[in-house]
């Protein structure tokens, strides 16, 4: 069997590093670092498809969820909103994750 060649499977193009391909991984280093706005604009991209993610409740419930949780109030009110179209289950699973986020993170500054 020969192998395919990875040309055929990927985005040959370099990355808009200036754009929304890199929105989420600055987001990503700004949430590790405590920015509460970071954390929300994760929220959005996850709970709208936007900025090269998928739509994703569980993750944005997670993302919203620790904006909260540090006083954003806009936060809470998006987190109340997708929580109404979310299951328990599903609800359950986004605050195990905001757990995790938050315990290796903590992990991370010691």
């Amino acid at each position: 069997m020969e192998l395919a060649r990875i040309e055929t499977f990927v985005k040959v193009q370099p990355a808009d590093i200036g754009g929304a391909d890199m929105l989420v991984a600055r987001c990503l280093a700004a949430a590790a670092d405590g920015d509460i706005d970071a954390c929300y604009d994760l929220g959005v991209a996850y709970s709208t498809g936007s900025h090269g993610v998928n739509c994703d409740m569980i993750e944005a419930h997670k993302w919203f969820n620790l904006a909260a949780a540090q006083g954003h109030e806009a936060a809470s009110w998006c987190r109340a909103d997708i929580s109404d179209e979310m299951t328990a289950r599903e609800i359950s699973e986004a605050q195990r994750r905001a757990r995790e986020w938050l315990r290796t993170g903590n992990a991370r500054a010691a």
